[in-house]
């Protein structure tokens, strides 16, 4: 036998070359996967397998090249190009094999098997090129080695592409992944030359009859598929840099929408839609403000005498108007430190430093007048206030009291004749000796049949089904008839009861959920309101569990919802006991999402399930685009953040289709229903689920008459 050497040099370069190639195959695999077009996917497919084939083909003559026999040798050029098409033709199957979504067991040992046959097919027609003659004799064990190895490398090259292929990988995991290819490449090739033997006196037949020099190849191997890997490399180099330019742009573009969404739903939050004015919430901070500079303060509640009318006799877009005009002039009548707000309606608020005393009815005359006269589409109007004044300290040392008490005195400046203004008095109060008495008769009227429970149906959006209620309180006073519920809700906060009422609600709205769904209405959820207070108890959590194991109700069918100027009062311990709740499968809902002071930063941390939209935004979508690009972008807030966006306050179809277009998941508002009582929730609603029951029975039988 003639005996063979090999020059380290090159084996070291065919080592090199190899680990290039499965670094090539590893980068195609990703680009492959991450090419959107068809067409963009298939142009990366094919210079992929050409690259890795050229590559395998490579290591394998060059490998060649590092063999020494004590005689010339040459190749055969249709057979070494031969042995090249194999190598591209396996590399491309390789890689189309790597790009599929999913690589199940079986199909990866039958592409493994199939890969291998061709690595071993290139290796051998390869070894062929020579011509030797006589033939080439092979050790069957190593000639068997070696296609085992060849078959257990491509498995193995197949699975580590399949799950590095994505783009996102690091780079040392994928250059490790590389070694490995590499190596396992490398050892197929040279258990395959030990399988061969060279009988002595044997001679090559290539390099008699005008074969390709082993010199000349050499440089045209290394040359060649050196440079395609390095082209293809580059340029994938060059989009990945691209595509991650474009990807940076694209998401600083949608950061910046969505902070100037933020921005103007922030705004919104704290303004009026009309006027522009500071709203409710942020009327009561700015008086705060000046409460805290440690100044004295007055506050002026001012409500339009008979305002009504104006939009009975010239329609609402004149009273808009008006409102506007007025907004106006009180802007213009205070420009710099004091505050003018609207509540609501036709009543705005005015805050503002008191330095003498005595300046303060001239001031209320001056607002007066202001009002007296507006002008509505090159039309005067004439227009009476009522002006009530709160002073601080003397009335009050924080907004709601001082707001609340120039109301009180605005009330008693209209029964005094109108169009004139009412310093607020202790003899004023009598409302709060009522306050007293209703707050002993609602002690008394808890778990009683004066209390009780109205419900609003939910409905989904996509089928139309009610998918749950929300559980509204309701007090029907002796005396009295039906007590509003925000004073029930401001007589039980300011006095300690709340907790007690908000358990007895609870347990209350659990217990008729039980009732719907022992009548088959399992699929239901119902909705419970927390008040700030709630969320501050240390019992909340027991409460919520007992109520649902007393009811046998399963937690996934309670929603808890929660105001965001509830849950900021105090964040954290908030959010800490928000999520011991969700802990129990319960669901969690911010109510009113858009009106708070709440940030995107303290939403990510809340358990939230869903999201209400206010429906001061739902009732202006027919009339203003912006309030359609705010209910846009929390919607798409939402669902980015996995949670149900519900929008209530519906009560037009023009509202309904415009949050359907716009994507909110569940419906509420006076369209789809108004609250009512158990009873008349099942007789009005209950149909749904039985059509629903009636529905799923008729596709039973049907598949099974199939």
């Amino acid at each position: 036998m003639l005996a063979g050497s090999y020059n380290p040099l090159f084996v070291v370069l065919s080592i090199l070359v190899a680990i290039l190639a499965s670094f090539t195959a590893l980068d195609m695999a990703s680009r492959v996967s991450a090419s959107q077009p068809r067409r963009t996917a298939a142009r990366w497919l094919i210079a992929g397998g050409v690259a890795m084939g050229a590559g395998i083909w490579s290591m394998h003559f060059v490998g060649m090249l590092a063999f020494r026999l004590p005689i010339p040798l040459g190749y055969d050029l249709w057979l070494t190009l031969q042995s090249l098409l194999v190598a591209i033709a396996a590399s491309l199957f390789a890689l189309w094999l790597v790009s599929q979504p999913t690589l199940p067991h079986l199909r990866l040992a039958l592409g493994a098997l199939l890969m291998g046959l061709g690595i071993a097919w290139m290796h051998y027609v390869g070894m062929a090129a020579l011509r030797m003659q006589p033939d080439i004799q092979y050790d069957r064990l190593w000639f068997v080695l070696s296609i085992v190895i060849a078959v257990v490398a491509s498995w193995s090259a197949l699975y580590i592409a399949f799950r590095l292929r994505t783009a996102e990988q690091a780079l040392p995991p994928r250059l490790i992944a590389s070694v490995i290819m590499g190596l396992a490449i490398v050892g197929m090739h040279y258990t395959g030359m030990a399988a061969a033997n060279f009988p002595a006196g044997s001679v090559c037949g290539a390099a008699r009859s005008g074969g390709v020099p082993t010199e000349w190849l050499a440089a045209c191997v290394v040359l060649l598929t050196v440079g395609v890997m390095a082209i293809v490399l580059i340029f994938s180099l060059l989009e990945q840099r691209m595509q991650s330019r474009l990807l940076h742009l694209r998401n600083s573009m949608l950061v910046a929408s969505l902070d100037d969404a933020r921005k103007e739903l922030f705004h919104a939050s704290q303004h009026d839609s009309l006027t522009r004015l500071p709203n409710r919430q942020l009327a009561h901070d700015r008086i705060e403000q000046l409460l805290e500079a440690g100044q004295a303060c007055a506050v002026m509640s001012i409500d339009l005498d008979g305002f009504r009318h104006i939009n009975g006799a010239y329609g609402p877009q004149a009273g808009d108007a008006a409102l506007v005009d007025v907004a106006e002039r009180l802007r213009q009548l205070f420009p710099n430190e004091e505050l003018v707000g609207r509540l609501g309606g036709d009543q705005f608020v005015i805050a503002m430093p008191v330095t003498d005393g005595k300046d303060i009815e001239a001031q209320a005359e001056r607002i007066i007048l202001a009002v007296n006269s507006v002008r509505v589409g090159g039309r005067d109007m004439r227009i009476t206030g009522s002006l009530g004044i709160a002073l601080s300290p003397e009335h009050g040392q924080s907004a709601p009291p001082l707001v609340n008490m120039a109301e009180i005195a605005m009330r008693y400046a209209k029964q005094a004749g109108r169009n004139g203004h009412t310093l607020f008095a202790e003899w004023m109060n009598d409302n709060a000796e009522q306050d007293r008495r209703l707050l002993e008769d609602l002690r008394k009227a808890i778990g009683g049949p004066q209390l009780s429970l109205h419900y609003q149906p939910r409905v989904h959006a996509e089928t139309g089904r009610i998918s749950g209620a929300e559980a509204l309180i309701r007090w029907r006073h002796p005396e009295h008839g039906y007590v509003p519920s925000e004073r029930i809700i401001r007589l039980t906060e300011l006095n300690g009861l709340m907790e007690t009422l908000g358990n007895w609600v609870l347990n209350e709205a659990c217990r008729q959920m039980r009732s719907w769904h022992d009548a088959g209405n399992t699929e239901w959820s119902i909705s419970v309101n927390l008040s700030g207070r709630q969320l501050g108890s240390p019992q909340l959590l027991d409460e919520v569990r007992n109520a649902l194991e007393l009811h046998e109700l399963p937690p996934s069918r309670l929603i808890l919802e929660v105001s965001e100027s509830a849950v900021m009062r105090d964040a954290d311990n908030a959010i800490n006991v928000l999520r011991s709740v969700a802990a129990l499968g319960v669901g969690i809902s911010i109510d009113d999402f858009g009106t708070g002071f709440s940030s995107l930063l303290h939403l990510k941390r809340v358990p939230a399930t869903e999201i209400k939209i206010d429906r001061a935004f739902v009732v202006a979508l027919e009339e203003s685009d912006e309030d359609v690009v705010i209910v846009s972008a929390i919607v798409a807030l939402g669902h980015a953040l996995n949670l149900s966006v519900v929008a209530e306050g519906i009560e037009t179809p023009g509202q309904r289709s415009y949050v359907e277009r716009l994507g909110c998941d569940h419906l509420q508002g006076y369209l789809l229903g108004r609250p009512v009582s158990a009873e008349n929730f099942m007789r009005l609603h209950g149909g749904d689920s039985r059509q629903a029951a009636l529905d799923a029975r008729l596709s039973a039988y049907q598949n099974h008459q199939a």
